[in-house]
């Protein structure tokens, strides 16, 4: 790296600044324009930046950029997941009796939208690179919420799975979607807080959707919606308007936003390209390796089994909180019920971004996803040895504390252990559609026969927050014995012989590469 007293050019010229403040400034001003261009790298061959950034600028742009850019995904998230999970709160309000559901049915009507949003995910963030998320993030959330509008006025089982498939087809890009968009715009260490700001829609849905859900059940009736219908009705609508401003506010790079200026958007640029090993451009074209590398990843594929097994008891909650809070208090009335999932999530979302600010601060995520597990463990043990009502529901605290940070740090994890921007949008669709997976599962954690004390889902959620421990702990052991094996390795040697183009698509297999534990 360049020392104190000297600053180093893309092109490998050092130029000697020494008690001269403006000529500092400027050449860390052309530095930055000439990281910025495409052609040329900006670190050398094991991943060390060759030029130095202002952190009075860079800290003024990043905050810029977190007030133009997170606010309006955010948002969009929140009734992403509200309109997902306000199914659970139509669930009390009477959806099964006036679909004529029994036995399985509810369980069978969740399941539909996981089949969907687990085929879709990959799919939709390759159509997301193409189409730039500028345009795709509002269009998919634009079409979610008329499908969470269209489910106000299903008449039977049938016609609400199929409203529901849509809903999986359009909601299975968002979330890689947004974490993928956040990737342009941030470094590694700035990305995982910047994720659970969105992320932390999750529980915020489960405490708003309870809220709002809530108060929609005391609006007057309009014609033959009523009731359940209602909840889809108003909040299909405020998606569908969210979305539209979106199409306006949402920038889809920094090269195209209007509100930086040609030196900020040098410096957006050149500093996330400045951690990209080996790569001359920060937004490729659609590489076929670089997509292999992208999911044929040992540390993406273990992020998404963890994420897998968390995201059990992510969605278990979303959908199953109300009826869990039901069999816990079930003399009460069904507002103070939907009132009553409100503070879990609340806290819940305090720690959701409590726990990613730490791992920015850090620039580590492993051990934080190791450090999830046992509060969620003690959650769910709480649920399995006693029956007493206030015991339940203080076990409700324990599993939100620690299960839903997971999703922004695996997130965060999946698109630090990959360089390229092709690779970047595949490691992130893989992490999602494997958490999904355990989204799938969820939906058959809680069934009816199980009621009240649901031992069998309680159970079942134990031991994924066991695995969950189990596979990160060794995932990080393995991070680190490869790394040493890596340290031995002769990185000029290696890459004798290769073209740009071809040291560019190694990806992971860069002999200069180290993982990002």
């Amino acid at each position: 790296m360049a020392k104190p007293d000297e600053i180093t050019s893309s092109a490998g010229q050092k130029t000697d600044i020494e008690g001269s403040t403006s000529l500092h400034e400027h050449a860390v001003e052309k530095d930055v324009h000439l990281a910025a261009e495409e052609g040329f790298a900006v670190t050398d061959s094991q991943g060390v930046p060759i030029v130095q950034f202002d952190e009075v600028a860079e800290r003024k742009l990043r905050n810029k950029i977190d007030i133009m850019v997170v606010p309006t995904i955010s948002l969009l998230y929140l009734f992403c997941f509200i309109d997902r999970a306000n199914v659970g709160n139509a669930r009390l309000a009477g959806l099964e009796r006036d679909l004529n559901m029994h036995g399985n049915d509810y369980n069978l009507l969740l399941s539909v939208f996981f089949v969907s949003y687990i085929t879709m995910e990959i799919p939709s963030n390759l159509l997301c690179k193409r189409i730039g998320p500028g345009w795709f993030i509002p269009f998919i959330s634009f079409s979610f919420g008329v499908c969470s509008l269209g489910t106000a006025f299903v008449h039977d089982l049938p016609a609400a799975c199929g409203v529901r498939f849509l809903l999986g087809i359009f909601e299975s890009g968002m979330m890689p979607a947004m974490s993928y968009y956040l990737s342009r715009w941030y470094r590694r260490s700035e990305l995982v807080f910047r994720i659970s700001l969105f992320i932390v829609a999750a529980p915020l849905a489960g405490a708003f959707g309870g809220l709002l859900a809530s108060g929609i059940l005391t609006l007057p009736n309009i014609g033959s919606i009523h009731s359940w219908r209602m909840i889809f009705l108003v909040e299909g609508i405020i998606t569908i308007g969210l979305s539209l401003i979106a199409f306006v506010t949402l920038t889809d790079r920094p090269e195209t936003a209007r509100w930086l200026t040609q030196e900020e958007k040098a410096l957006a640029i050149a500093r996330v390209k400045s951690e990209r090993l080996a790569q001359t451009v920060v937004l490729d074209k659609t590489n076929r390796r670089k997509l292999w590398l992208g999911f044929y990843n040992p540390v993406v594929i273990s992020t998404g089994v963890i994420f897998l097994f968390n995201n059990i008891t992510v969605q278990g909650l979303a959908v199953f909180a109300p009826t869990i809070v039901a069999s816990i208090y079930p003399s009460y009335s069904i507002i103070q019920q939907q009132l009553y999932t409100v503070p879990p999530y609340v806290v819940g979302a305090l720690f959701e971004l409590i726990i990613p600010l730490m791992s920015w601060r850090l620039d580590k995520r492993q051990i934080f996803l190791i450090s999830t597990a046992p509060l969620t463990m003690m959650g769910y043990i709480m649920f399995l040895a006693s029956h007493n009502p206030t015991v339940r529901y203080a076990a409700t605290f324990f599993t939100a504390i620690s299960c839903f940070a997971v999703g922004a740090l695996t997130n965060a994890q999946a698109s630090a252990q990959v360089i390229s921007d092709s690779a970047r949008s595949m490691s992130l669709a893989t992490n999602m559609m494997f958490g999904n997976i355990g989204g799938l599962v969820a939906t058959w954690s809680y069934l009816s026969r199980d009621a009240p004390n649901y031992p069998i889902g309680n159970g079942l959620n134990l031991a994924s927050a066991t695995m969950v421990l189990l596979v990160s702990t060794a995932a990080l052991v393995w991070m680190r014995m490869d790394n040493k094996r890596r340290d031995r390795l002769d990185t000029e040697k290696e890459l004798e012989g290769l073209s740009q183009a071809e040291i560019e698509s190694l990806e992971w297999r860069h002999p200069g590469w180290r993982w990002k534990a």
